[in-house]
């Protein structure tokens, strides 16, 4: 019998570890030594800007510094950043700050391990395999986008092989292709071949066809080995840290990969899991992705970050704090407020705390994390810890929602994630022709659109069509569907604002 210790390498200044080995290992030793983490869920208020934090990331390092100075034996896991959006753009990195970092911030801002280069490989090698299909009379269109970390708007859409029938290529940002979500969802290297065997490639005649109708699948999973590999690091205060996973929880899952969660709560009591931008995006996706149809854990208790600024403010949006907090607690999850102040704001505390109070929250936690780390929030974490020991609960079914169909499963999100009702979500011209085209593509692939799992794709700084609208005007607006037959996805369009703005280089 083997330990942990054997399924972890150095890769240069970190370490890699093979997640699948050591899980199926413990599945297959029961007497194997382990423990039984519960998962604390760290997301956010829906930020002001698309390309502005509100500090999830700085929190999750903050948190786990605090709850092992105070006894208990936490580690977080985190998302990867995108190179091409975070590092390069004035969010300024994914990595923390001042004394809430990670110690070598630099090289998980661009790039970590490499596992984004080698998703981003392996898909194109697919489509390189899909070009050649058409060339051989396989395909007569393509379907699977070629992919960059770095984001530019004229690869969106291009053409390609003129004189053979310009064909019509795209290429997507790496976080965001099937691929990167195939690997963030499964738990297995032969669950990753079968996924990929069912990615539809094109079409020949009007029929799909898949990659695992013409392709070698040895040919990606050898691009993949470490790809598929969490990454260990520390942060300056020694906590154990897990990076795995793509971020964009606007444009896809934004959650890291579930194998990483699951082995760092075999590992450790608490593990902080970090979900991309908003509640409204990244826990969303937790909870009814990962938790609902892949049996993720239930978070034991909620975090939900805001800025001093981003919460009072703009009186237009102070709605949408108090409505996270209230929407993660009415689903039976302790959440508790937490501010993280700026320079210049430890005056605000008392003022804030009785806002906060009127409206029913938990004590929020507040401190100045980039200053002070995790001696911030020592001191405030004893209602967090004794949350974290309750029997974990939802007052709400968590079962599956693929029974209902699937613009009903839209509806359902947008009222319970946004506070849309469904009378007030509204189709534009030419949803149900691309939810139509949907459809006949699974059927003719032997896959019912109802099995797949409903993406939301959406801006990550609005939460509706106007956020700024009065209550009873909100509206969502669905635009398309694109389905990802081999992660299992349908990605869905939402309101009218920009999905991924362009960032601001600083």
């Amino acid at each position: 019998m083997t330990g942990f210790d054997d399924y972890v390498r150095p890769y240069g200044l970190f370490d890699k570890i093979d997640a699948f080995g050591y899980l199926k290992d413990l599945q297959d030793h029961p007497d194997m030594p382990r423990k039984h983490g519960r998962v604390l869920l760290v997301t956010a208020d829906t930020p002001l800007k698309a390309s502005r934090g509100e500090g999830k990331t700085t929190t999750t390092i903050a948190l786990i510094d605090a709850l092992r100075a105070r006894g208990v034996d936490a580690a977080a896991v985190l998302r990867q950043p995108s190179m091409g959006i975070t590092a390069a753009g004035s969010k300024g990195g994914a990595s923390g700050g001042g004394k809430s970092s990670l110690t070598h911030p630099e090289l998980v801002d661009w790039g970590l391990c490499g596992e984004m280069a080698a998703i981003e490989s392996a898909q194109n090698l697919l489509v390189s395999f899909a070009e050649k299909a058409v060339d051989e009379g396989r395909l007569d269109t393509v379907l699977v986008p070629r992919v960059s970390e770095v984001p530019s708007r004229s690869l969106r859409q291009i053409s390609v092989d003129r004189g053979k029938g310009d064909l019509p290529e795209r290429t997507v940002l790496t976080p965001t292709c099937e691929l990167m979500q195939i690997v963030v969802l499964s738990r297995s290297m032969e669950e990753i071949k079968r996924r990929v065997a069912a990615m539809v490639a094109g079409t020949l005649n009007g029929c799909p066809v898949t990659f695992g109708e013409f392709v070698d699948l040895w040919r990606i999973t050898g691009i993949l080995t470490d790809a598929v590999k969490p990454a260990f690091t520390q942060t300056l205060e020694g906590s154990p840290v897990y990076v795995h996973g793509g971020p964009f929880a606007n444009v896809s899952i934004g959650i890291p990969s579930l194998v990483s969660v699951e082995m760092a709560c075999a590992r450790h009591d608490v593990v902080v899991v970090e979900a991309g931008y908003g509640a409204d995006a990244g826990a969303q996706k937790w909870l009814d992705i990962a938790a609902r149809e892949y049996e993720a854990q239930w978070p034991a208790a909620a975090v939900v970050v805001t800025r001093a600024t981003t919460w009072r403010d703009d009186p237009k949006l102070s709605w949408r704090y108090p409505f996270h907090v209230h929407r993660l607690e009415g689903l039976g999850i302790p959440t508790f407020p937490l501010i993280n102040l700026w320079e210049g704001e430890d005056d605000r505390v008392d003022s804030l705390r009785e806002t906060a109070d009127g409206l029913g929250f938990r004590r929020p936690i507040a401190g100045n994390l980039f200053r002070d780390g995790g001696k911030a929030l020592e001191s405030q974490l004893d209602d967090l810890i004794k949350a974290l020991q309750e029997p974990v609960k939802a007052q709400m079914d968590t079962a599956s929602l693929h029974d209902m169909y699937v613009p009903d499963r839209i509806r359902w999100i947008a009222k319970s994630a946004y506070g849309v009702p469904a009378d007030r979500v509204v189709e534009r011209e030419g949803f149900q022709d691309s939810l139509q085209a949907a459809s006949d593509l699974c059927n003719k692939a032997g896959i019912s659109l109802e099995d797949l799992v409903v993406v939301a794709v959406k801006s990550p700084a609005t939460m509706t069509d106007d956020d700024r609208a009065d209550q009873d005007k909100r509206t969502v607006t669905l635009k398309k569907v694109e389905a990802h037959t081999g992660a299992g996805l349908l990605q869905v369009n939402l309101t009218t604002s920009l999905t991924t703005p362009m960032p601001k280089i600083v």
